[in-house]
């Protein structure tokens, strides 16, 4: 039987652990941006993005926490260096079409602020998640 390259058994070593990470990462990224010393968001708009979260998932939909994707990529070189790293290829994004009538207090700015906050999150999850993959390989290696 054929061996594959030691960056694809690398690969789906961690990518069998993707699942754990992120979990993990989205804990550690929420506690930080909005339980923290400094929110990225206020009170009200922080309860303001969970009742639009609770909303869509009633309306049959995903909501908005958990949504954001994120996979493990490499970077295509040829030297014995791994070089691997976390994208996040799904960022959640709150827009007026998909939310119910009724937020009259979601206007252009507080949308704008929503998103901006969601960007953030899902791109500090992606370097957590990086962290800790680079850890993984560290490990692995040695």
């Amino acid at each position: 039987m054929a061996e594959f390259p030691d960056e694809r058994q690398l690969v789906l070593r961690a990518r069998s652990q993707l699942d754990q990470w992120t979990r993990d990462a989205r804990r550690e990224a929420y506690v930080e941006l909005f339980e923290g010393d400094q929110p990225i968001l206020t009170e009200a708009e922080l309860r303001l993005l969970d009742a639009l979260d609770s909303e869509l998932e009633r309306e049959g939909g995903d909501g908005v926490w958990g949504t954001d994707q994120y996979g493990i990529h490499t970077a295509g070189t040829s030297s014995s260096d791994t070089s691997l790293g976390v994208v996040c290829v799904y960022h959640p994004q709150i827009t007026k079409d998909s939310v119910l009538r009724g937020y009259d207090e979601l206007d252009d700015e507080t949308e704008e602020r929503l998103n901006a906050a969601l960007w953030r999150y899902s791109e500090r999850v992606a370097t957590l998640i990086e962290a800790v993959l680079d850890e993984f390989i560290d490990q692995t290696q040695h």
